[in-house]
């Protein structure tokens, strides 16, 4: 099974990052305000950002990483991503 490791930006324009085997499963509960605490007043939720894993060690360990960085690091993050997506 795969997991992600996902950036949500909420309405008020704060992001939140988490872990899914089903990163649309996981957007609908949370736009259903029963994912998380956190999103649960910031709804809609939109998806800007998903890395694929192998296990969900490993999405959990890229998930400590993105939490652990700044605002401006984790947009430049997922704009970087992107640009190379693009190419």
């Amino acid at each position: 099974m795969s997991w992600y490791c996902y950036i949500l930006r909420c309405a008020d324009g704060t992001l939140y990052t988490g872990i899914s085997s089903d990163v649309e499963r996981r957007l609908a509960a949370h736009n259903l305000g029963s994912a998380s605490k956190y999103t649960r007043s910031r709804l809609p939720a939109q998806l800007i950002h998903v890395e694929p894993f192998a296990d969900r060690s490993g999405a959990s360990q890229r998930e400590a990483q993105i939490k652990r960085l700044r605002r401006k690091a984790k947009l430049d993050l997922v704009s970087r991503l992107r640009s190379r997506a693009g190419k």
